[in-house]
Protein backbone atom coordinates (compact mmCIF):
# COMPACT_ATOMS: atom_id res chain seq x y z
CA UNK A 1 0.00 0.00 0.00
CA UNK A 2 1.55 3.07 -0.54
CA UNK A 3 -0.20 6.66 0.63
CA UNK A 4 0.12 9.75 -1.79
CA UNK A 5 1.01 8.08 -4.67
CA UNK A 6 1.15 11.45 -6.93
CA UNK A 7 2.38 10.44 -10.48
CA UNK A 8 2.98 7.01 -9.58
CA UNK A 9 6.91 6.95 -10.27
CA UNK A 10 7.74 4.96 -6.70
CA UNK A 11 3.98 3.05 -7.50
CA UNK A 12 5.17 1.78 -11.08
CA UNK A 13 8.43 0.85 -9.16
CA UNK A 14 6.83 -1.22 -6.25
CA UNK A 15 4.93 -3.01 -9.68
CA UNK A 16 7.80 -3.59 -11.10
CA UNK A 17 8.68 -6.03 -8.41
CA UNK A 18 5.91 -8.21 -8.58
CA UNK A 19 3.83 -6.75 -5.73
CA UNK A 20 0.26 -5.96 -5.25
CA UNK A 21 -0.09 -2.76 -4.84
CA UNK A 22 -2.81 -0.13 -3.60
CA UNK A 23 -1.96 3.38 -4.32
CA UNK A 24 -3.77 6.22 -2.15
CA UNK A 25 -4.11 9.42 -3.55
CA UNK A 26 -6.07 12.60 -2.46
CA UNK A 27 -5.76 14.74 -5.61
CA UNK A 28 -8.62 13.43 -8.37
CA UNK A 29 -6.29 15.13 -10.53
CA UNK A 30 -3.62 13.22 -9.81
CA UNK A 31 -5.99 9.96 -8.99
CA UNK A 32 -7.26 9.96 -12.48
CA UNK A 33 -3.34 10.25 -14.23
CA UNK A 34 -3.04 7.25 -11.68
CA UNK A 35 -5.68 5.15 -12.75
CA UNK A 36 -4.86 5.95 -16.48
CA UNK A 37 -0.67 5.28 -16.18
CA UNK A 38 -0.54 3.07 -13.41
CA UNK A 39 -3.69 1.03 -13.05
CA UNK A 40 -3.04 -1.19 -16.40
CA UNK A 41 -0.11 -2.82 -14.71
CA UNK A 42 -2.46 -4.17 -12.13
CA UNK A 43 -2.01 -1.44 -9.22
CA UNK A 44 -5.24 -0.30 -7.92
CA UNK A 45 -5.81 3.60 -7.30
CA UNK A 46 -8.05 4.57 -4.35
CA UNK A 47 -8.72 8.26 -4.15
CA UNK A 48 -9.33 9.48 -0.55
CA UNK A 49 -7.81 11.36 2.36
CA UNK A 50 -5.98 8.48 4.13
CA UNK A 51 -6.56 9.78 7.41
CA UNK A 52 -10.12 9.61 6.95
CA UNK A 53 -10.03 6.17 4.71
CA UNK A 54 -12.64 3.15 5.40
CA UNK A 55 -10.04 1.14 5.72
CA UNK A 56 -11.92 -2.35 6.08
CA UNK A 57 -13.36 -0.89 2.64
CA UNK A 58 -9.68 -0.51 1.49
CA UNK A 59 -8.02 -3.27 2.18
CA UNK A 60 -10.67 -5.05 1.03
CA UNK A 61 -11.59 -7.13 4.79
CA UNK A 62 -14.94 -8.00 6.33
CA UNK A 63 -16.32 -6.07 9.54
CA UNK A 64 -13.47 -7.05 11.94
CA UNK A 65 -11.46 -9.40 9.97
CA UNK A 66 -8.74 -6.80 9.44
CA UNK A 67 -7.53 -7.52 12.84
CA UNK A 68 -6.80 -10.83 12.02
CA UNK A 69 -3.47 -11.16 10.05
CA UNK A 70 -1.25 -8.47 9.70
CA UNK A 71 -0.09 -9.08 5.73
CA UNK A 72 0.21 -5.75 4.36
CA UNK A 73 3.10 -3.15 3.77
CA UNK A 74 2.60 0.35 4.19
CA UNK A 75 4.95 2.51 1.94
CA UNK A 76 4.60 6.52 2.05
CA UNK A 77 6.50 10.02 1.33
CA UNK A 78 4.37 11.83 4.18
CA UNK A 79 4.31 15.62 4.55
CA UNK A 80 5.16 17.34 8.40
CA UNK A 81 1.50 18.13 9.28
CA UNK A 82 0.27 14.73 8.64
CA UNK A 83 2.98 12.08 9.39
CA UNK A 84 2.45 11.25 12.90
CA UNK A 85 -1.06 11.69 13.52
CA UNK A 86 -1.41 8.87 10.23
CA UNK A 87 1.43 6.99 11.80
CA UNK A 88 -0.12 6.62 15.06
CA UNK A 89 -3.53 6.03 13.70
CA UNK A 90 -2.67 3.25 11.11
CA UNK A 91 -0.68 1.64 13.81
CA UNK A 92 -3.87 2.10 16.39
CA UNK A 93 -6.43 1.09 13.96
CA UNK A 94 -5.12 -1.05 11.05
CA UNK A 95 -3.51 -4.01 12.92
CA UNK A 96 -3.26 -5.53 8.87
CA UNK A 97 -0.38 -3.46 8.11
CA UNK A 98 2.64 -5.41 9.69
CA UNK A 99 5.45 -2.27 8.47
CA UNK A 100 5.79 0.70 7.70
CA UNK A 101 8.36 2.26 5.32
CA UNK A 102 8.16 6.18 5.37
CA UNK A 103 10.05 9.00 4.57
CA UNK A 104 9.44 11.82 6.81
CA UNK A 105 11.25 15.03 7.87
CA UNK A 106 14.29 14.14 10.23
CA UNK A 107 13.64 15.73 13.15
CA UNK A 108 10.14 13.53 12.62
CA UNK A 109 11.77 10.67 12.01
CA UNK A 110 14.10 11.12 14.88
CA UNK A 111 10.98 11.09 17.21
CA UNK A 112 9.25 7.98 15.85
CA UNK A 113 12.50 5.89 16.47
CA UNK A 114 13.68 7.81 19.48
CA UNK A 115 14.10 5.36 22.82
CA UNK A 116 14.10 6.80 26.41
CA UNK A 117 16.77 8.94 27.14
CA UNK A 118 17.78 9.94 23.86
CA UNK A 119 17.23 13.95 23.32
CA UNK A 120 14.32 13.36 20.53
CA UNK A 121 12.39 11.05 22.74
CA UNK A 122 8.67 11.98 23.38
CA UNK A 123 5.13 11.16 23.80
CA UNK A 124 5.18 10.13 19.99
CA UNK A 125 8.18 7.58 20.24
CA UNK A 126 6.62 6.06 23.75
CA UNK A 127 3.25 5.92 21.87
CA UNK A 128 4.46 4.42 18.18
CA UNK A 129 6.87 1.40 20.76
CA UNK A 130 3.99 0.99 22.64
CA UNK A 131 2.56 -0.83 18.79
CA UNK A 132 5.86 -1.00 16.72
CA UNK A 133 9.65 -1.09 16.60
CA UNK A 134 10.78 1.48 14.58
CA UNK A 135 14.32 2.86 13.77
CA UNK A 136 15.92 5.94 10.99
CA UNK A 137 16.90 3.54 8.17
CA UNK A 138 18.51 6.14 5.85
CA UNK A 139 18.79 9.92 5.58
CA UNK A 140 18.12 11.82 2.45
CA UNK A 141 19.39 15.28 1.52
CA UNK A 142 18.06 18.11 0.32
CA UNK A 143 19.18 17.98 -3.23
CA UNK A 144 17.71 14.86 -4.44
CA UNK A 145 14.32 17.36 -4.65
CA UNK A 146 12.90 19.60 -6.75
CA UNK A 147 11.59 22.23 -5.42
CA UNK A 148 14.76 21.80 -2.74
CA UNK A 149 13.34 21.56 0.18
CA UNK A 150 14.84 23.60 3.46
CA UNK A 151 14.79 20.39 5.63
CA UNK A 152 16.65 17.16 5.35
CA UNK A 153 14.79 13.77 5.49
CA UNK A 154 14.78 10.46 7.29
CA UNK A 155 13.50 7.06 6.28
CA UNK A 156 11.99 5.32 8.91
CA UNK A 157 11.13 1.75 9.25
CA UNK A 158 8.42 0.61 11.70
CA UNK A 159 7.55 -2.85 12.34
CA UNK A 160 4.39 -4.24 13.97
CA UNK A 161 5.39 -6.10 17.19
CA UNK A 162 3.59 -9.69 17.86
CA UNK A 163 1.58 -8.50 20.81
CA UNK A 164 1.87 -4.51 22.44
CA UNK A 165 5.14 -4.05 24.32
CA UNK A 166 2.39 -3.25 27.38
CA UNK A 167 0.57 -6.11 28.71
CA UNK A 168 -3.45 -6.53 28.24
CA UNK A 169 -4.17 -5.49 31.84
CA UNK A 170 -2.93 -2.25 30.99
CA UNK A 171 -5.84 0.00 29.13
CA UNK A 172 -4.15 1.94 26.14
CA UNK A 173 -6.40 4.52 26.31
CA UNK A 174 -4.88 4.78 30.16
CA UNK A 175 -1.35 4.36 29.06
CA UNK A 176 -1.82 7.60 26.51
CA UNK A 177 -3.17 9.74 29.55
CA UNK A 178 -0.16 9.64 31.75
CA UNK A 179 2.09 9.69 28.55
CA UNK A 180 0.43 12.73 27.57
CA UNK A 181 0.35 14.15 31.20
CA UNK A 182 4.09 13.24 31.44
CA UNK A 183 5.53 14.62 28.60
CA UNK A 184 2.91 18.10 28.82
CA UNK A 185 5.92 19.06 31.07
CA UNK A 186 8.63 17.12 30.16
CA UNK A 187 10.87 19.34 32.09
CA UNK A 188 9.23 18.46 35.26
CA UNK A 189 10.31 15.58 37.67
CA UNK A 190 6.50 12.79 37.40
CA UNK A 191 5.71 13.69 41.06
CA UNK A 192 4.62 17.34 39.26
CA UNK A 193 3.63 16.53 35.61
CA UNK A 194 1.66 13.44 37.24
CA UNK A 195 0.33 15.51 40.71
CA UNK A 196 -3.31 14.22 40.48
CA UNK A 197 -2.73 10.96 38.50
CA UNK A 198 -0.54 9.00 40.11
CA UNK A 199 0.02 8.63 43.92
CA UNK A 200 3.16 8.39 45.69
CA UNK A 201 2.49 5.01 46.21
CA UNK A 202 2.19 3.91 42.87
CA UNK A 203 5.87 5.11 42.18
CA UNK A 204 7.15 3.22 44.44
CA UNK A 205 4.75 -0.06 43.35
CA UNK A 206 5.97 0.31 39.82
CA UNK A 207 10.08 1.21 40.55
CA UNK A 208 9.89 4.13 39.22
CA UNK A 209 11.27 6.95 40.87
CA UNK A 210 8.99 9.71 41.51
CA UNK A 211 12.26 12.23 40.74
CA UNK A 212 12.97 10.90 37.26
CA UNK A 213 11.60 12.86 34.08
CA UNK A 214 9.27 11.49 31.52
CA UNK A 215 12.00 11.63 29.44
CA UNK A 216 13.24 8.72 31.30
CA UNK A 217 10.51 6.26 31.07
CA UNK A 218 10.69 3.48 28.47
CA UNK A 219 7.06 2.31 27.47
CA UNK A 220 7.54 -1.02 29.59
CA UNK A 221 7.98 1.63 32.21
CA UNK A 222 5.10 3.65 31.44
CA UNK A 223 3.17 0.43 31.30
CA UNK A 224 4.00 -0.79 35.08
CA UNK A 225 3.11 2.85 35.57
CA UNK A 226 0.07 2.10 35.06
CA UNK A 227 -0.64 -0.81 35.89
CA UNK A 228 0.21 0.72 39.62
CA UNK A 229 -2.01 4.03 39.21
CA UNK A 230 -5.32 2.68 37.41
CA UNK A 231 -7.78 5.03 38.47
CA UNK A 232 -7.54 7.89 36.74
CA UNK A 233 -7.67 11.24 38.67
CA UNK A 234 -7.28 14.03 36.22
CA UNK A 235 -5.60 17.22 38.46
CA UNK A 236 -6.24 20.92 37.13
CA UNK A 237 -4.47 21.50 33.61
CA UNK A 238 -3.30 18.10 33.28
CA UNK A 239 -3.50 17.01 29.58
CA UNK A 240 -5.76 14.33 28.08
Amino acid sequence: MEIGAGLGSLTAALAATGASVTAIELDHRLAEILRSEAAPPGVRVVEGDALRLDWESVLGAAPGEVASAPSWVLVANLPYNVATPLVIGLLETVPAIARMLVMVQREVGERMAASAGEDAYGGVSAKIAYWATARVVGRVPPTVFIPRPKVESALVSLERRPAPAVGAEVSYARLVQLINAGFSKRRKMLRGSLSGWVEDAAFVLAGIPPTARAEDLSIEDWGRLAAAAPAPTPGPGASR
